[in-house]
């Protein structure tokens, strides 16, 4: 149990937090989802005992990221994550980006935080050619370095605030532009073998962590490197999946469900269900949402 709650004390980023019902159903909502991610995915091993395991909380200062940093501390205090937080924001040399305002707020809070420094920005716009978006070699650049870190500072997990609708464009792109069936997953295990990334907000709806921010008032800090470039992929995938929303209101979450509903029997890879081992006599499967 955390320290926090057998004192009896509130978290000092819940101090002031809005009394409305609407709200305590708003924050519910997302560390509830949070929690189901934590452990249908086993992200955390219950029976472990000995010192916790240290997560590297990835704090970009966008709304997604507050948010996940919030929902994992709400766990904590509640004692239902048995883990050690280190928030961390990688400054990536962007002009004019507001180097106060983490170190600020996360003071403020009092959560435990690293500020690395790395003037990726710089080498981004150096090597990616004019016309083209920065994202692929952005990230490529800031893994490698989030990678260092939580080495560094002994964690065993990265931290990602990645949502339902992040996870569902990456299945669009995968399946218009890459011709194959892939999303974000919840949780993976690095080359290196040493490191997982976990994604536990992958299920919550991008709607409600919008709602969470503004109600909190976290001090977001607009990404001015990628995320403002036309024409992006991404943009596109969530312009296509905001018009199926308009004409056929909870879509999102059909597709979210999708996504844990695999029939591989039902797909064309060889490498995920053996088709030539098919054999009759042997145990079938009904088909009754195929033509004939």
């Amino acid at each position: 149990m955390a320290d926090d709650q057998m004192t009896g004390l509130v978290p000092p980023l819940f101090a002031d937090v809005p009394k409305s019902v609407s709200f305590k159903k708003l924050r519910k909502r997302i560390v509830r989802s949070a929690l189901q991610a934590v452990d249908q995915y086993g992200m955390v091993d219950r029976a472990r005992t000995g010192e916790p395991p240290k997560w590297l909380v990835c704090l970009s200062g966008g709304k997604d990221s507050y948010g996940l940093l919030a929902a994992l501390i709400d766990l904590k205090w509640q004692g239902a994550l048995p883990v050690e937080l280190i928030a961390c924001n990688l400054d990536q040399g962007q002009p004019g980006f507001p180097k106060h305002v983490l170190p600020g707020w996360l003071d403020k809070v009092g959560v435990k935080y690293r500020i690395e420094t790395e003037d990726t920005y710089s080498i981004v716009t150096e090597k990616v050619p004019e016309n083209r978006t920065f994202c692929s070699m952005c990230s490529r650049l800031r893994r490698g370095i989030l990678y260092r870190v939580a080495r560094e500072e002994g964690c065993e997990a990265i931290v990602l605030g990645h949502h339902r609708d992040d996870a569902l464009e990456t299945f669009m792109m995968n399946l218009i532009h890459g011709g194959r069936m892939a999303a974000m997953p919840p949780k993976l295990l690095n080359d290196a073998g040493d490191l997982f990334v976990l994604r536990p907000l992958i299920t919550c709806a991008e709607d409600d962590l919008a709602k969470f921010a503004e109600a909190m008032e976290f001090p977001i800090i607009p990404c001015n490197l990628c995320g403002s470039q036309d024409g992006l992929q991404r943009q596109a995938m969530k312009a296509m999946l905001d018009e199926w929303e308009r004409k056929k209101p909870g879509v999102r979450q059909v597709m979210a469900h999708a996504l844990a509903t695999v029939r591989p029997s039902h797909l064309h890879d060889p490498r995920v269900f053996d088709f030539a081992g098919l054999a009759l006599g042997g145990t079938g499967e009904d088909d009754p949402n195929v033509p004939f």
